[in-house]
């Protein structure tokens, strides 16, 4: 499908990685992406805690997934997922991890979130059944940082976490190039995918080394598409007016935008 230039570009900010899939689609949908990570995904410096973690998938009630990038670093070790040993996911992306790498509700119990615009850690503690995990193990996989509050309300409810990292976060350097890239795109509209607060905040710390004040104006004038609830509320924190909320899901992205007839 031929792009059409009477809308303005959409800029996909996800990890370089997972950034692709999407930006295919609004292609094909016949609008133009422009991939501009705000996370970098790197590996741990070492593994030897993640590997033992998973090498006891047997002493676990559940294994939760906090993020896509979570189930493809710990899938790296895994040879194959033992079918008894159910799994918390906090969104979509997740879902589709998963899917890559052979599990889904087909052949293994998923918990997820029951509502699709909070799919996040107080979204996943809804759905699951705390008093039946109560005394048992949780596996927790995620990034070397992140929000405590399912550790920490899974141990109030009397269960045992092993909070384990499977990768590490940072923010893009911003080298000559993402720069001008940055500069370009605070100086045209664009309608922007964010799927995270940290990268959120990232956005704004960028801008601000390019342009301090009036590029923060700039891009707090742009629109903004995020799948959380809390992603929403961090962008109004920041600043921003233009912001749609369309649930967990690339599909639910997709249907918030515009697209030519």
């Amino acid at each position: 499908m031929q792009l059409d230039s009477s809308l303005p570009p959409i800029v996909v900010t996800r990890p370089a990685a997972q950034a692709a899939a999407l930006a295919s689609h609004i292609a094909a949908r016949g609008r133009q992406p422009i991939i501009f990570p705000l996370l970098e995904i790197l590996p741990l410096d070492d593994n030897a805690a993640l590997q033992a973690a998973l090498a006891r998938l047997d002493d676990y009630a559940l294994a939760v997934f906090v993020s896509p990038n979570a189930v493809d670093a710990a899938f790296q070790h895994i040879a194959q997922w033992p079918s008894q040993l159910p799994i918390g996911i906090v969104g979509e992306g997740s879902r589709a991890a998963l899917a890559r790498h052979g599990l889904t509700a087909q052949n293994i119990t998923i918990f997820s979130p029951p509502d699709p615009a909070r799919s996040d850690s107080e979204g996943l503690l809804q759905a699951l059944d705390l008093a039946a995990l109560r005394g048992r193990r949780v596996l927790l996989v995620r990034g070397e940082s992140g929000r405590e509050l399912l550790a920490d309300a899974l141990r109030a409810a009397e269960i045992e976490v092993l909070p384990i990292a499977a990768y590490r976060r940072q923010a893009p350097r911003l080298d000559n190039a993402l720069k001008v890239q940055l500069q370009l795109l605070l100086d045209s509209r664009n309608d922007w995918i964010v799927t995270s607060s940290e990268a959120l905040r990232h956005l704004i710390e960028l801008v601000r080394q390019v342009e301090n004040g009036s590029g923060v104006a700039k891009i707090q004038q742009q629109k903004l598409v995020v799948p959380h609830a809390r992603i929403a509320e961090t962008a109004y924190a920041l600043g921003f007016t233009d912001v749609t909320l369309t649930g967990s899901g690339d599909e639910r992205l997709l249907d918030a935008l515009q697209f030519p007839l």
